[in-house]
């Protein structure tokens, strides 16, 4: 899917959280916003998603306003995983997968399920409740859940906090290998 911002704007009363950014990203491109904390990164992303309004500018997937009729069509096809947003605690990771599956209408989801497991090394951890897992095998269920729907457009904010370094280049290497696979 193609992904274009235009002049992007996020105002919270007289903060400025987010002023003018624009960019493009083409079918199977890979975007990094780097910068330090409180500079607008998440509040973008959130913009992206839908779930905060624009102060001011567009978003157009695949050249479709995401502020058009079709915006539930449109989030379909996307995902996210971050760290500042918790699964259900007291739901198992098998349960958080299967309520994530059923939300975004995956058809077999025992097999999506069982891939997830297997690609992201969660057999240990499967029938824990999602509380009380580490942080670092959270962030893992997290990118499980935002993958469930195998989005074209993902977007994942700060993936690889809390991990070990070996942890987070496995899940760097992970995400290059999926995005070949789905493309």
């Amino acid at each position: 899917m193609k992904l274009e911002a235009k002049n992007l704007v996020k105002k919270f009363k007289s903060t400025t959280a987010v002023n003018d950014i624009s960019f493009n990203i083409k079918k199977n491109e890979t975007l990094g916003m780097l910068g330090p904390n409180g500079c607008g990164k998440t509040t973008s992303i959130g913009m992206l998603l839908g779930l905060i309004t624009p102060t001011s500018g567009k978003i157009f997937i695949d050249g479709v306003n995401f502020n058009s009729s079709n915006r539930i069509n449109l989030l379909s096809l996307m995902n996210f995983a971050s760290p500042y947003v918790e699964l259900p605690k007291k739901l198992t990771v098998k349960q958080n997968l299967e309520v994530y599956a059923r939300l975004y209408g995956v058809k077999d989801i025992n097999q999506r399920i069982d891939e997830m497991i297997e690609d992201l090394n969660l057999k240990k951890f499967f029938n824990k409740k999602t509380g009380e897992l580490s942080s670092g095998q959270k962030n893992r269920v997290s990118l499980a859940k935002s993958l469930i729907n195998k989005p074209k457009l993902l977007f994942l904010d700060e993936p690889t906090a809390s991990l070990d370094p070996d942890v987070g280049d496995f899940i760097r290497e992970y995400i290059e290998k999926y995005k070949k696979k789905m493309n």
